[in-house]
């Protein structure tokens, strides 16, 4: 039973939109009749929870193909293409046997159908043709004239092209004609190596598998190449079978004892070649014509992964060679690490459900141990493989290595941290160009990006990474820069140090935008701020520029926490001195710092345009050519004036509420009511020092009615008048009164006298 559950256990895949075969998951497929579906069916039932992955009918006209030995392909709909991938050639062969035997067809095909696209026109010319089958001339070199026009004109039509491949496998034709080749090379018959180019060609254009089997066969396949090599465009014949021979060496790292292994990566080596450098550009085909070759090279990849992934003994003495013998040659470990690269490269075309069951084996052996070494060693080789490496795997599970570097915590030193690790050698690329570094500086912002982290019932992985990375790591990253900007200097000044500095600054700018309180307790603790200024002063305009975009990332937070920590330390100088360095040329760092002031402006971030009015407005106000600046200052001036305004009124306020108030006792000499009308109206006598007392017209007529109503009221008036003058200017007075608060101030307060 359990024998033949491994037989059956297949691949379920799914041609999506972009021509890839998505994998549709693992399971064991058998046929029976389904009712439902009236008809002979294939069912997968996936090999994790029994679900039912696939329930497809044996339909009567499918043509279904058998590739390789342990496919079967087919399609359903126009559309929607399938394929079994057998883990054993014997179960794909008892279910060919049965669908075969639904179709009536003999096993012994590859094809169970021809499959039928053409046009009405191409179709009545086939039913008309009472041949079967296309009719070949004999393989000789004074009729390949005739084979390429035979060839040639079966590729119009998909029955044609069907039955034209049947022919030539069939009839051997291939080796035919690889015989007829060999002689017109001996013979230096270029018109007839040039029609085997054509002819070749065409016989790829097929787009059949069982064809490409042949071609593709270990004594084949040099030949094919060869018969590729004298393309009648060219004058001269390429030289691919002397490349793919003896400059393409194939080293074995390990020694390999699978030979089915060993045949695949040859045969995929070669036949990718073949795609990629021997054929004609893509371009040239119909659509699609290459699809089949394509599919080839993808499910012998997939094949490739699995059978290594399966042999533990390679994998752990790769590994172990690779990273824990100390006394492995430097040539050899280059080797080692290449390997694993184009085995990590390979793995690219598995998708995601196999690829995380691959890249958690390399991790179970170690792999990320590994690279804490191989990315130290003094060989560029080694150490650009290494990076592609890690680059594969954190890509596809950051998780993965945040967890192996959240584990590292301990260890004593540091420095042997694996994001130190990565940190150090990005500091240290001695590439002119930084690929290195930029190529790490991207790994890391995955690894520091809280959009890919998870969180979980039993802990938050962002949470506790970060506090890990600002605790152990943020420290060297920062300390190119710290160690750059002494004395608010910049330091070094050649190229290489300025694009470092650079790098760092995107990947804190990106701190900035997706980190919250550990970056901002950052840069305000250890004023980074004011250091990352300091590179306003650099030589080198993009640095400059850099510098600028960080406080820019900032300044767009609009968070008031920052504000004030950028007015406290007056953080604007750096960015002023420079504008004014600038001189008003026309270039991209004048446009970026008038861009920060507009956005300051425009989202009228009101404590930051009033320090840079109060502090810089003299020296903007010189600044003509654009509006930005003035309408600042115009901001400014009429928030003052609407702040006089507001105290003037809050001080006239303040006075009628001491007087109007009646929740503390009456003093006697307070003034009432009519008594602070008169006092409002007449103003010759009040001192024109007060200037938040709005000028009133003097006319008595308030004073008057009063007297007609109340004969001792003019007394009092002038005794209340009288009490608050004395109040104001007398020092020894201990009555309550209103005090004026000075400009600037919100509303005036009652005030006691001090003592």
């Amino acid at each position: 039973m359990a024998d033949r559950m491994a037989r059956r256990r297949v691949k379920l895949y799914a041609l999506n939109a972009d021509r890839q075969w998505d994998d549709r998951g693992t399971g064991h497929v058998t046929s029976s009749y389904v009712e439902r579906l009236k008809g002979m069916s294939l069912l997968v039932r996936a090999e994790s929870d029994g679900s039912l992955l696939l329930e497809s009918r044996i339909q009567a006209d499918t043509a279904y193909q058998k590739q390789q030995g342990t496919l079967i392909v087919w399609s359903e709909g126009e559309n929607f293409d399938l394929a079994l991938s057998f883990q054993e050639k014997a179960g794909c062969d008892e279910i060919w046997e049965k669908i075969c035997q639904v179709q009536g067809k003999d096993p012994s095909v590859d094809i169970t159908q021809d499959i039928v696209e053409e046009s009405e026109d191409e179709r009545f010319d086939d039913v008309s043709d009472s041949n079967p089958w296309v009719e070949l001339p004999p393989c000789e070199i004074g009729r390949l004239e005739d084979i390429n026009e035979v060839i040639s004109n079966c590729l119009h039509s998909p029955v044609r092209r069907e039955k034209l491949a049947i022919a030539l496998e069939n009839e051997g034709y291939v080796k035919k004609l690889v015989s007829v080749f060999h002689t017109c090379e001996d013979l230096e018959n270029m018109e007839g190596l040039h029609l085997l180019y054509e002819i070749f060609k065409n016989i790829f254009l097929l787009n059949k598998n069982a064809l490409f089997e042949i071609m593709f066969a270990d004594d084949t396949i040099f030949d094919i190449v060869g018969c590729l090599e004298y393309d009648p465009s060219s004058p001269y014949p390429k030289r691919h079978r002397q490349y793919l021979k003896s400059i393409a060496k194939f080293k074995e790292v390990i020694p390999i004892e699978n030979s089915e292994l060993l045949s695949k990566i040859h045969q995929t080596y070669r036949v990718q070649y073949i795609q990629d450098v021997v054929l004609p550009t893509p371009a040239v085909f119909e659509e699609n014509m290459l699809s089949t070759l394509s599919s080839f090279i993808f499910f012998n990849k997939v094949e490739i992964v699995s059978l290594i992934q399966e042999d533990e003994r390679f994998l752990s003495e790769l590994f172990h060679q690779l990273g824990g013998d100390e006394d492995v040659p430097t040539e050899k470990r280059r080797d080692l690490v290449l390997f694993l690269k184009e085995f990590c490269t390979f793995s690219q075309t598995l998708q995601p459900t196999s690829r995380e069951a691959f890249f958690k084996t390399l991790s179970s052996l170690g792999v990320l141990s590994a690279l804490e070494i191989t990315l130290g060693l003094d060989d560029a080789v080694i150490k650009a493989a290494s990076i592609d490496i890690l680059s594969y795997i954190v890509e596809f599970s950051p998780s993965m290595v945040r967890e192996y570097m959240m584990q590292q915590q301990h260890k004593t030193e540091e420095e042997q941290y694996l994001l130190n690790i990565i940190i150090e050698q990005m500091v240290v690329d001695s590439d002119p160009e930084m690929g290195g570094a930029v190529q790490l500086m991207g790994i890391l912002r995955i690894l520091i990006d809280p959009e890919n982290m998870m969180a979980t019932v039993t802990k938050s992985e962002r949470a506790d990474f970060l506090a890990f990375f600002y605790k152990h790591s943020m420290h060297y990253l920062v300390a190119p820069l710290l160690s750059n900007t002494v004395g608010d200097e910049v330091g070094r000044e050649d190229y290489p140090s300025a694009q470092l500095l650079a790098l760092i600054l995107e990947l804190l700018a990106f701190c900035v935008e997706h980190h919250t309180y550990h970056i901002k307790n950052y840069i305000v603790q250890r004023d980074l701020l004011k250091r990352i200024l300091v590179l306003m002063k650099s030589k080198h305009t993009f640095l400059v520029l850099s510098a600028l975009r960080f406080m820019r990332k900032i300044i767009g937070l609009r968070d008031d926490f920052y504000n004030r920590h950028i007015i406290n330390s007056n953080l604007f100088a750096p960015v002023v001195d420079a504008f004014v360095r600038n001189n008003g040329r026309y270039n991209l760092l004048d446009s970026a710092i008038i861009e920060m002031f507009e956005y300051i402006k425009v989202e009228d971030i009101k404590s930051l345009w009033m320090s840079i009015v109060e502090k810089f407005g003299e020296v903007l106000a010189q600044v003509d050519y654009v509006q930005t600046f003035h309408a600042l200052r115009m901001r400014y001036e009429q928030h003052q004036d609407r702040l006089k305004d507001r105290d003037r009124s809050a001080s006239l306020d303040g006075i009628g509420g001491v007087v109007r108030g009646t929740r503390y006792r009456r003093d006697v000499r307070d003034l009432d009511e009519e008594e602070e009308m008169w006092f409002n109206n007449d103003e010759e006598e009040i001192d024109e020092s007060e200037p938040l007392l709005p000028s009133r017209d003097t006319s008595l007529a308030p004073v008057d009615k009063v007297e007609k109503e109340n004969g001792a009221s003019k007394m009092l008036g002038a005794t209340g008048k009288q009490s608050l003058l004395l109040n104001n200017g007398n020092k020894d007075n201990n009555n309550s009164a209103t005090t004026l608060s000075p400009e600037g101030n919100k509303s005036p307060v009652p005030a006691r006298k001090k003592e």
